[in-house]
């Protein structure tokens, strides 16, 4: 096991390019001591340290006809657009099992990044027992206006990205000198403002902290990437992304544009591999 960060961002069906990486290092046997997931990337983080090949991929893809998996009827009736008991409980417990017991094995630390709904910032929850916290999950990966909000202990909580979608800061913080980082977005992106902010406005006046770190996080994003840069200029930071700007959409199902995204995390993240352990044992 290295003693690094690993560090996973979200972005919804963007994540394909990520379950390409996760099974690239399944098969190279790749382990860190810290892990830390956003959103989708929690979801993805959680099959990679079950270690099972190709299991993030199906989950996003197996179901996409299945409405209790994303439908509109599913926001309509219950206020998901993805149904959480079909992706937290359903397919992982029936229709493709998880393996509980090899992620409980798991020696190192597992953060879910959210976002309290109070306070608009990110906390970190520490996922130690998956049967038992798989809530953290759900909550790192609810968006507002698509999903509800969800409880843990006294506390509301939404999607990590909307605070913190890059937490390479929190993991310097920890103590990881070195961070690897799968990215979804290519070389060069900057995150422009939501344009969603006004609606949030009027659905959540509760919130209102909340509603400012929608306003302002592409600024902390952009600020983030650059961080990233600078620790990579360093030596201290090893970065997988797509080589080209990605057209899957956070919420694009088209199996034409999935697929070959998946296949390109995997084999860039293969091509890097020589590199990437150079990277952790220099």
């Amino acid at each position: 096991m290295y003693s690094a960060g690993l560090i996973f961002e979200g972005g919804g069906m963007r994540g394909a390019y990520t379950s390409g990486v996760i099974d690239a290092l399944i098969d190279n046997k790749m382990e860190f001591s810290s892990c830390y997931g956003v959103s989708s990337g929690a979801c993805h983080g959680a099959s990679y340290l079950s270690k099972q090949h190709g299991r993030a991929y199906r989950t996003m893809t197996d179901y996409i006809g299945d409405k209790r998996y994303f439908s509109y009827w599913n926001l309509l009736t219950k206020g998901n657009l993805i149904g959480p008991d079909m992706v937290f409980h359903i397919i992982p417990e029936q229709l493709d099992p998880f393996d509980y017991d090899e992620y409980n094995r798991y020696p190192g630390k597992f953060f879910c990044v959210v976002t309290n709904c109070e306070t608009g910032e990110a906390e970190y929850l520490h996922l130690k027992i998956m049967q038992e916290d798989v809530e953290m999950i759900h909550a790192s990966s609810s968006l507002p206006i698509l999903s509800k909000k969800v409880k843990i202990g006294d506390n509301y909580y939404f999607d990590g990205g909307i605070a913190d979608s890059i937490p390479i800061k929190r993991s310097i913080a920890d103590g990881n000198a070195k961070n690897v980082l799968v990215l979804t977005q290519a070389v060069g992106y900057q995150k422009k403002p939501d344009k969603t902010v006004p609606i949030l406005k009027i659905a959540y006046p509760k919130y209102p902290k909340m509603v400012e770190m929608v306003a302002t996080r592409h600024i902390r994003y952009n600020q983030a990437l650059e961080l990233v840069a600078q620790e990579e200029a360093a030596g201290r930071a090893f970065v997988i992304c797509p080589k080209k700007p990605v057209k899957v959409s956070r919420m694009d199902f088209n199996m034409e544009r999935i697929a070959p995204l998946y296949e390109e995390g995997y084999k860039e993240a293969m091509e890097k591999m020589h590199d990437l352990i150079a990277f952790l044992e220099k």
